[in-house]
């Protein structure tokens, strides 16, 4: 890892981030909310690929549901937002700093972290903007298929606060049967949510492109 992870891996949390990390639960508590399929227990490395993004209260719930199962999730941030008096409370959030002006993309700078790590929990939401129709990014599958780590699809149902994960999913190379697999996870957890069946119809076009 990064002399400034392993450096924050060495000292106590900040007071901020622990008190952020109570004031969490206590809210992933009190909106009631239940995991229906937890994290995988055997494997320390993975990407979790979380739709709908609809709110900015997600981060809230995902990170109350991977704190119950017991995993720190990471995150991809800016890498300016790492410095002064942001730099320990990010660190110590779960975040990995992202640097655009780099030679290596952002796929490259992510992988390497895999690597340096024993244990790496990246949360990405997939769908890329709350103003999405559906339609995902392949930028998860790209990281996931370059570290070479599974990965865990992530649902959400907001009207019965209930959230769940996939088992692993290992990419093949072939991005629209993978995402295929994963929009079939998503439907049969919500069939009549509309933006799992343009995630479906998008699968089935990315298939139906490679053909051509």
């Amino acid at each position: 890892m990064t002399d400034a992870t392993a450096s924050a891996n060495h000292r106590k949390p900040s007071l901020l981030s622990r008190i952020v990390r109570r004031i969490i639960i206590w809210i992933y508590n009190l909106k009631g909310w239940k995991i229906d399929g937890g994290l995988p227990k055997n494997i320390k490395k993975y990407v979790i690929a979380g739709a709908p993004h609809t709110s900015n209260w997600d981060f809230v719930f995902f990170a109350g549901a991977t704190e119950v199962e017991g995993v720190r999730p990471n995150f991809m941030g800016k890498h300016t937002l790492f410095k002064g008096i942001m730099r320990n409370f990010m660190f110590d959030m779960g975040g990995i700093p992202i640097d655009r002006t780099k030679r290596m993309n952002v796929v490259e700078q992510v992988a390497e972290e895999y690597a340096k790590r024993d244990e790496l929990a990246l949360v990405i939401a997939a769908e890329g903007s709350r103003t999405t129709d559906g339609s995902w990014k392949s930028g998860f599958y790209n990281i996931a298929a370059a570290a070479k780590v599974p990965i865990v699809a992530a649902w959400v149902d907001n009207a019965t606060n209930t959230l769940g994960f996939s088992e692993p999913i290992v990419p093949t190379g072939n991005y629209g049967e993978d995402l295929a697999k994963i929009a079939a996870f998503l439907r049969s957890k919500l069939p009549n949510y509309e933006r799992y069946k343009v995630l479906e119809a998008q699968a089935k076009k990315v298939i139906e492109d490679a053909k051509a």
